[in-house]
């Protein structure tokens, strides 16, 4: 990129710690002056960012500067970055709409400036709420209407003034602000992650709020047993179909469910629970929209993205960032640390990683594992010095931040440190894992389970790089998809999801093989587990948010708590179990304990077993078998119990397994561990052991 460093040779460029990295994986060793050279142009950026932009706390604070400022006297500080425009206009509520009366004025490298002195009273000059807009007058000399990239609040206009939404001056009384009376919580050895969106957590027919998500939802939360939630569609977006993808005020909570401090009461509120709280980052493209997004903000085709077809995103008629681009830079730095100041967000999904990654926005591009997939001409530098940017940045300010990648290509050192030369993410999405149970659940029968492929799914991910593993996510809850629970049961949940209907094969499959698929994934697929809201109990058919295809219809935009509040259903069942899976966890700690031991992995008995932290896991994924005295192989030795069986009636099962009978290990060692004992595992059930 040109600078300091990138343009040494690259081994001469110090990167701290890659030996740790080459050493772990030698493999990477013929790829090491490409790791250097990245590091390099990561070098110059922050270097330049010391330099030119006065140090990374400040320049990752830039809505202290940009956007409409408040200062202590009363004084309005207006400034934009807009390189390409003639004159940019304030205009608004505050000045009757007059679009000439209050000019900006022009400061070096695209900035402008208006100051707007306190009234006579002392009081602001724009009063809380007033509707503002930027007016940029182009370089053909035409005057257009903008939102200000650094607007707070934004709102949707009644349906009578149209779909362009507005900026709302988000100023009120100290005495109406929320105070934050909650720390942050401590960083938790393994995540529990809840995936939730405020809007659709409500069973009524509207858009749930801010409130209601702190005063019902959140309480749910903590008893199914998740430390973690990760709250999807915050920033605004003005399609709420876009499911909050398509971005258009970066810095602005999204109105629709309430106000700025609405959403930092339910921050505070869930740390007083002990909840972890993640934002779903979308920095990764932004909406097409010009009046109320970014898009052609300053009149030109780039300013905030790239000019041409490199700013556009083919697949999601979006557009995409200019990374290597300052302003840019400081724009989207100091949106997660304004996340994380000012609503005290814990850390960080970033969207859409592997389009940041790749020139080829991962299109039609197949990752079959070749390192040379991650270390060619085909890898975008910008986006990788970009995502190691703002890793290092998160993790030097708030060294228990959590960042996680959603990338399906599975680029070698996501999850390792900047300083060997990595992206730094904390942790991956394990994306193969959803699509194998959904591959199973549509193409294959029981019989045809693959015992062998699901635990090599399950278990094929790199070294010391932690992964979240998951059955089933958002992705699959979109119509035109289905849930795990609607693939199983389908149309049958309609009539024999009662206690007291008639007894269903469908239904008794459904049941068993929603618990099972949960737990193996829980206990073998990664080193933190997610859950997206309602699948938790089989919520049944698909999300579709209200748009003209559904005559703007609510009636699947929402979670059916009645369903499983109902004790004469049976999605209760599914509920229990996964709380207990959750509690279990959260008593021995197999996720932050390293990878699993699989010792046995038959493929005519389908039965599974493992170890993880000291537990053993069994499972019979077999249709018709159960099997008496099945002997299995484990390190440990003494008395063992059942600390966990899918077979109790409480989670819908039989009671087939006597709870309370001890288990003794004998020294006869057995599927390459040293001891062995014999349990009783009926068909379709799994039961997890620990000392005793």
């Amino acid at each position: 990129m040109g600078g300091k460093y990138s343009s040494q040779d690259p081994m001469l460029v110090d990167v701290p710690e890659i030996k740790n990295l080459l050493e772990r994986d030698p493999y990477l060793q013929p790829y090491e002056k490409e790791i250097r050279r990245r590091y390099a142009c990561f070098k110059d950026m922050l270097e330049s960012i010391e330099e030119n932009g006065e140090g990374l706390d400040t320049f990752t604070k830039g809505y202290k500067y940009y956007g409409v400022n408040v200062q202590q006297d009363n004084t309005i500080i207006c400034r934009e970055w807009a390189p390409g425009a003639r004159q940019l206009y304030l205009t608004g509520d505050f000045n009757g709409w007059n679009r000439e009366s209050h000019p900006y004025k022009k400061l070096e490298y695209g900035k402008w400036e208006l100051i707007l002195p306190p009234n006579q009273d002392g009081s602001c000059a724009i009063p809380h709420l007033s509707e503002l807009k930027v007016v940029v007058e182009t370089q053909s000399g035409s005057k257009e209407d903008r939102i200000s990239p650094y607007a707070t609040y934004v709102v949707e206009p009644p349906k009578s003034e149209g779909t362009i939404y507005k900026h709302r001056f988000w100023n009120p009384l100290q005495t109406q602000r929320y105070i934050f009376k909650n720390r942050k919580v401590q960083r938790p050895k393994s995540l529990r992650i809840y995936e939730c969106h405020v809007g659709i957590a409500t069973q009524e027919l509207n858009v749930g709020t801010y409130d209601n998500f702190t005063d019902n939802i959140l309480p749910r939360i903590v008893k199914q047993g998740y430390n973690t939630i990760q709250l999807m569609a915050v920033m605004e977006h003005a399609y709420y179909a876009s499911f909050g993808y398509q971005v258009t005020s970066f810095y602005a909570a999204s109105s629709r469910y309430g106000t700025p401090e609405q959403l930092k009461r339910l921050v505070d509120r869930a740390h007083e629970l002990g909840l972890v709280v993640l934002l779903d980052l979308v920095h990764s493209h932004a909406s097409k929209n010009v009046l109320d997004g970014l898009n052609q903000f300053d009149g030109t085709d780039s300013c905030f993205f790239h000019a041409g077809p490199r700013g556009e995103h083919s697949l999601w008629d979006s557009r995409l960032f200019n990374y290597c681009e300052f302003e840019v830079l400081r724009f989207l730095l100091s949106n997660i640390r304004w996340f994380m100041e000012e609503y005290q967000f814990d850390g960080f999904r970033f969207d859409g990683v592997t389009s940041m990654l790749y020139h080829s926005h991962g299109i039609g591009q197949g990752f079959g594992g070749h390192y040379d997939d991650y270390y060619s001409l085909g890898v975008d530098t910008e986006g990788v010095v970009y995502l190691m940017l703002a890793n290092h940045m998160i993790h030097h300010f708030h060294k228990d931040a959590i960042t996680i990648a959603e990338d399906v290509s599975g680029m070698p050192g996501t999850c390792r440190p900047v300083a060997e030369g990595c992206l730094g993410f904390d942790y991956r999405l394990a994306m193969a894992i959803p699509d194998k149970w959904i591959e199973l659940l549509k193409h294959c029968s029981d019989d045809d389970w693959d015992i062998g492929n699901i635990v090599h799914t399950l278990t094929n991910r790199r070294w010391m790089e932690p992964n979240i593993a998951y059955c089933e996510s958002h992705d699959q809850a979109l119509v035109g998809d289905k849930t795990i629970a609607f693939w199983l049961m389908d149309k049958e949940m309609y009539t024999h999801m009662s206690t007291l209907s008639s007894p269903s094969s469908i239904i008794e499959r459904g049941i068993s093989l929603h618990k099972l698929i949960r737990f193996l994934t829980h206990g073998l697929g990664g080193e933190a587990y997610l859950n997206f809201i309602g699948n938790e109990f089989g919520h049944p058919e698909w999300l579709d948010f209200p748009r003209e295809g559904n005559n703007s219809s609510y009636l699947y935009a929402r979670r059916q708590w009645n369903l499983v509040d109902d004790d004469l259903l049976k999605y209760k069942f599914l509920n229990e179990w996964d709380a207990a899976m959750n509690h279990a966890e959260a008593r021995y700690q197999w996720l932050s304990h390293g990878p699993a031991y699989v010792s046995w992995k038959h493929q005519d008995d389908k039965v599974i077993v493992f170890e993880r932290n000291g537990v053993v896991f069994v499972f019979n994924f077999h249709p018709t078998k159960s099997f008496a005295d099945y002997k299995i192989g484990l390190e440990g030795s003494g008395q063992y119990k059942i600390i966990l069986c899918s077979d109790e009636s409480r989670f819908g099962g039989y009671d087939r397994i006597d709870m309370s009978v001890p288990f003794f290990t004998s020294d006869e060692g057995y599927a390459g561990r040293r001891h062995s004992l014999q349990v009783y595992v009926p068909t379709r059930c799994a039961i997890a052991l620990a000392k005793a």
